[in-house]
């Protein structure tokens, strides 16, 4: 990782931020657990910074056992009330009540479509979305996709869902590529180079 290299004007110079920026946002990312994991801290994230959900993202995947919907979807009201008083995550109620709904989301839709990861990857026919946006006001905070999505996954019973959420998570799974033309990241940039996810 190059500190000077052209990267999105949205990303820090925290050492934290330029990884996830370089190595994970705009990058495809598949499995269901994974993808889990993302939707369900890209709600946590829903008012706050990223950066801030990066700074917990460890212990989240620690209290949360490693984002495991079957185990999360037995959340109790006193396993909730215990997450409440754990200053290594986002203490809000809704949050965390709403991580709960979505693991139970997540196991039926699971049951229903056979897996989460193509389920979701249709909402982009399969294939990442590469944009090429000049300036970050050229990006938009949802489309078309992002309301399909949210619609369908609130039908099921998913919480902190928004298209706006929703767009968020499929810039940072990669079904689309945000990356400005004028970020190393983006495949039309002369530095570019094909990365392998590192989370």
């Amino acid at each position: 990782m190059t500190a000077d290299l052209p990267r999105c004007p949205w990303c820090s110079s925290d050492p934290r931020y330029l990884a996830y920026h370089d190595e994970e946002w705009g990058v495809p990312l598949h499995g269901d657990r994974a993808l889990f994991e993302l939707l369900v801290l890209e709600g946590a994230q829903a008012g706050l910074s990223w950066l801030t959900v990066l700074r917990k993202r460890a212990h989240y995947r620690r209290v949360f056992a490693g984002f495991d919907p079957a185990r999360i979807a037995r959340g109790r009201p006193a396993r909730i009330e215990k997450l409440l008083a754990d200053p290594g995550i986002i203490r809000n109620r809704a949050k965390v009540e709403g991580a709960v709904a979505s693991a139970q989301a997540f196991l039926r839709l699971a049951e229903r479509e056979g897996g989460f990861d193509h389920w979701l990857w249709q909402f982009v026919g399969g294939q990442p979305l590469v944009n090429r946006f000049a300036s970050l006001p050229q990006v938009p905070a949802e489309t078309a996709a992002s309301r399909a999505m949210s619609k369908a996954l609130r039908r099921v019973g998913f919480t902190f869902c928004g298209p706006t959420i929703c767009y968020a998570f499929m810039q940072a799974a990669g079904m689309v590529n945000d990356h400005l033309l004028t970020c190393f990241r983006h495949p039309d940039h002369p530095l570019f180079r094909p990365e392998v996810r590192s989370p």
